[in-house]
């Protein structure tokens, strides 16, 4: 079912979530025809990219529950960062993922300069986006209610100040952009972000809401197309 989705969308570079089980990625590559998978088993993030990559490495902060990955793509002038953050709508976790966030930009600081991506699930919402908790889970609804029924969202506002662009945002200023979950979209979590100097090469910016999604994960794909020179 995740092949189906890929196969659709056609990209260059996958970056997987949850991508726990090499064998699992290993065969997505063979059925999407993609000739560069890469993942850890236990670690979330991993990726597949239609030609072997020039470089890959996993990176693993002390205050990330997450590694989060770094790939260049062969031949390209550009650096892709894989990211997932910690979950569960609550202050707490926010603090959590702002310290995990703070640890990925110290590491890509000397990549600032040049043209590079960070993507991926941060399980956050942006500034001035709204969460309906009425429609979260039972079980989730708890952590929100233990934060005083309202969370400071801190997360996306501390890239942004870092000088970066929200992709989806540029291109899409009014649309919501929900991504979670398939069945009932209500929260946008996943993101493409470029350094603001470089928004200009963000050709476009989608949610794949392709009727293949719904069964096969419970978040939309984001679709990025980049001008790379």
């Amino acid at each position: 079912m995740i092949a189906r989705v890929i196969n659709a969308v056609a990209p260059d570079l996958v970056v997987l979530q949850e991508a726990t089980d090499p064998v699992a990625v290993r065969r997505l590559a063979g059925l999407t025809g993609m000739a560069g998978p890469g993942s850890f088993r236990r670690q979330s993030l991993g990726f597949l990219s239609r030609e072997p990559p020039a470089h890959v490495s996993w990176h693993r902060p002390v205050v990330s529950r997450h590694a989060f990955i770094e790939v260049v793509p062969a031949r390209e002038r550009i650096r892709v960062f894989g990211v997932h953050l910690s979950a569960v709508h609550a202050a707490w976790t926010e603090r959590r993922r702002v310290f995990e966030l703070g640890a990925l930009l110290r590491s890509v600081a000397q990549h600032q300069q040049g043209f590079h991506v960070l993507a991926g699930d941060f399980n956050t919402l942006a500034p001035g986006e709204l969460l309906d908790t009425s429609r979260l889970p039972f079980r989730l609804r708890p952590f929100v209610w233990s934060s005083g029924g309202r969370i400071r969202w801190r997360t996306i506002q501390t890239v942004l100040d870092a000088d970066y662009a929200d992709a989806y945002r540029a291109k899409h200023p009014d649309q919501p952009g929900m991504t979670m979950p398939t069945w009932d979209p209500h929260v946008r979590l996943d993101y493409v972000f470029v350094p603001r100097g470089f928004a200009e090469r963000v050709v476009s910016c989608d949610v794949a809401n392709l009727a293949e999604a719904a069964d096969a994960s419970d978040h939309f794909p984001v679709v990025a197309v980049l001008q790379v020179p």
